[in-house]
């Protein structure tokens, strides 16, 4: 048996045979897990009791998988693993818009797959990035970014980021001023780097600049990358 883990995972996938094996495998590895074969189910579970990773299957007889992490994600900030056959990249793409941390195509590993869930919740409890605290400037624009109480503020507006959207700008503001490449967001921020997904940064930086507001504090750098240019207030700056 695995060691005990306090973590809690619900699995929405409706094939009885691989959600079964999905939660024997998880639990192998010390995790508290829960299946639901309908989406119905899995709402009366997270009015409940929310998890610590939700591993969602996309087409489910009562409804469909990406609707229901968009409604979830408008009340917390669960992280969320879509596990599905459909493996277009239009696909992907829509299921990390949505604030996915993760997306793994049937048929998988299951090795693979408690090793994406592993990587998801240390990146989501650790943190992998520890920019200075403190208040950023670009124009009139202010940035209060606090890493240790995961709260950001943009001109005194709260803005709520998925937990991706948080990795990416905690690794953008830590490189203030540096390009940065969309595949060095990929490897540092998802623990992967496949040329493929590299449409997903771009949908991530597009979701967190409208979080910003009006201020021009991501800098696209054509055919390579992103830097964040916000910067600390000079001693001589009133």
């Amino acid at each position: 048996m695995g060691q005990e883990n306090q973590e809690l995972i619900y699995i929405v996938e409706d094939h009885d045979v691989i959600r079964e094996g999905v939660r024997q495998y998880l639990e192998l590895s010390g995790y508290t897990v829960r299946g639901f074969g309908t989406l119905k189910a899995a709402k009366e579970a997270v009015t409940s009791q929310l998890p610590n990773l939700l591993i969602q299957d996309v087409m489910l007889p009562d409804g469909d998988g990406f609707a229901f992490v968009k409604q979830l994600k408008q009340k917390c900030d669960c992280p969320v693993i879509f596990m599905t056959a459909r493996s277009e990249e239009s696909d992907r793409i829509l299921g990390f818009e949505l604030g996915a941390d993760d997306y793994i195509s049937k048929p998988f590993s299951p090795k693979e797959l408690v090793l994406r869930v592993q990587a998801v919740l240390r990146r989501y409890h650790n943190g992998s990035y520890h920019p200075s605290d403190g208040r950023l400037y670009v124009g009139e624009h202010w940035m209060n970014f606090d890493e240790q109480n995961h709260r950001l503020e943009v001109d005194d507006t709260e803005a709520v980021l998925t937990a991706a959207e948080w990795r990416i700008l905690s690794y953008l503001i830590e490189n203030s001023h540096h390009l940065v490449s969309r595949s060095q967001i990929l490897e540092e921020c998802f623990d992967y780097n496949v040329e493929s997904y590299e449409r997903v940064v771009d949908t991530h930086i597009k979701n967190i600049r409208s979080k910003l507001g009006d201020g021009p504090w991501i800098e696209t750098v054509r055919g390579y990358g992103y830097r964040f240019i916000g910067h600390e207030k000079d001693s001589g700056e009133l």
